[in-house]
């Protein structure tokens, strides 16, 4: 959809409801249009106009998807909340606009903040990652092998109880936690301790229940007090406690290509902590920006929680404490996690190094919520036009292919890199790199200034693996760094 034609929609559009009743198709494809481009709120007046009509039209788009008839979205730039906007139809029949002041349910992303309960009880000197489940419930299997930290990171071996996408016929009915615990952690690990990374709600549900062992409170109740009601994110409510009311999104399935209908949702307690929470788009926001500045955990708890967990030799599971940890292909940090429930998705992605996040709800099922995350990150961080990116870019191949040689010139080298290009670190670069084969392809992945030289990160593909290129420019063009690394 065009920006155009988000404006003659605002205009056209009088009413924020349909009559009750059996809605008028063509009528209710209308009106999705014109909430779809609604007014952004106050907090957009950060963003450049321009991007916030890009950010439109991009929810716009996703909005085609018929099994997503809301999304809701919260943008933070600059470790500030930028923009909070909400989209299409918080419910069908009659039909209900969708507004940023809405919470919808959050599901997996509720994981951060179990984790992150768990690590200010660390902070309090009440437990610690590496005690042994066995210390608070000893019944559950191989309890005295198994640490805290394993759980969160999901290298238990615990079996997930809610591997499904769906709401089986047995979990429309409610539960307990301790039925959850009782029947999924007493099983067979279905791996060692620490030996492979498979995702388990089964772990959350284990740690939530430490967290009131610990605690002497209800899990919610030390959310509520620890962190979100410090951050005022007044909208946060926990699924069990409180009822889902008129107020409040319904949550939306498909079958098939079928159209969307409300789905069941999960009997009571059957996503406690490994999915339990709902809040606005605004609200998970504001829980980013205290993760990304220290808020609410301690430097040292955050960098905990942050860190890549390793298995038992070494390997990486791009996994931390309730976040995936990883690098995107342009070289940038991001912390992310989806979350899913009946009815329900979000993507929650934080760009710490950028002071950056993008939150994206959504009241039904497929991709629209990670595809709306990818593209608006594509948006945010759409490089600057580099003129001199092409040259650059040939200075580094034609350098490399020399180094691998042995033979470089050194006419593209400043004076400095020269100097650290001495015979014997030429040698040991031909020695290395050249039986890895043809330089097949080299793309810059991103680039900054600093100390007035021009940094430029590229992605080098050669026939027997890949590396990492790290360079620097002089402002007359000389190549003055070229590192490689894995």
């Amino acid at each position: 959809m065009t920006p155009d034609k988000c404006e003659r929609s605002r205009v056209q559009s009088t009413s924020g409801l349909l009559p009750a009743g059996k809605p008028c198709i063509k009528f209710l494809a209308h009106s999705l249009l014109a909430f779809a481009c609604a007014l952004p709120v106050a907090a957009s007046a950060q963003l450049a106009p321009d991007t916030a009509r890009a950010i439109d039209a991009i929810v716009a788009r996703a909005l085609d998807d018929r099994s997503v008839p809301s999304i809701s979205i919260a943008i933070v730039q600059g470790g500030k909340l930028a923009y909070a906007q909400a989209y299409g139809l918080a419910r069908i029949a009659p039909a209900v606009r969708a507004t940023p002041q809405m919470r919808y349910k959050i599901g997996s992303n509720t994981k951060q903040f179990v984790a992150a309960s768990i690590l200010l009880l660390a902070e309090d000197g009440r437990l610690s990652l590496d005690d042994k489940v066995s210390r608070f419930l000893p019944a559950l299997t191989r309890a005295d092998q198994i640490t805290i930290r394993q759980l969160l990171a999901h290298t238990s071996g615990y079996p997930d109880y809610y591997p499904l996408d769906y709401v089986a016929p047995f979990m429309e009915a409610p539960t307990t936690v301790d039925a959850i615990i009782d029947g999924w952690g007493t099983q067979p690990l279905s791996f060692e301790p620490g030996s492979r990374w498979e995702y388990s709600n089964t772990g959350y549900v284990i740690a939530g229940r430490i967290i009131e062992r610990v605690s002497g409170v209800s899990l919610g109740a030390f959310i509520r007090s620890r962190i979100t009601d410090k951050l005022g994110m007044r909208s946060t409510m926990d699924t069990n406690e409180s009822a889902w009311d008129a107020r409040d999104p319904i949550g939306y399935e498909v079958t098939a290509l079928g159209p969307p209908r409300p789905a069941k949702p999960e009997g009571r307690y059957w996503i406690w902590a490994a999915g339990n929470l709902a809040m606005t788009a605004s609200d998970l926001a504001r829980w980013d920006i205290a993760l990304m500045h220290d808020s609410v955990l301690s430097g040292a708890s955050r960098r905990i929680m942050a860190t890549e967990h390793l298995l038992n030799g070494g390997t990486g599971t791009n996994y931390a404490l309730g976040l995936f940890v990883r690098m995107t292909p342009e070289g940038r940090l991001r912390w992310d996690h989806g979350g899913e429930t009946s009815g329900f998705r979000s993507q929650n992605s934080v760009f710490p190094d950028d002071d950056t996040a993008i939150v994206v709800l959504t009241n039904g099922g497929g991709a629209a919520s990670d595809k709306v995350s990818t593209e608006i990150e594509a948006l945010l961080f759409a490089p600057a036009a580099d003129d001199s990116a092409a040259q650059a870019l040939s200075q580094v191949r034609a350098l490399f292919t020399q180094l691998q040689a042995g033979a470089p010139d050194r006419g593209l080298m400043s004076e400095g890199l020269s100097a650290h290009f001495d015979r014997q670190a030429v040698a040991d670069f031909a020695e290395s790199m050249g039986p890895l084969g043809k330089l097949e392809s080299l793309a810059q992945m991103r680039s900054e200034r600093r100390g007035g030289l021009v940094r430029r990160m590229f992605r080098a593909k050669l026939a027997g693996r890949s590396v990492r290129v790290s360079t620097y420019f002089t402002p007359d063009g000389k190549v003055d760094q070229l590192i490689v690394y894995p």
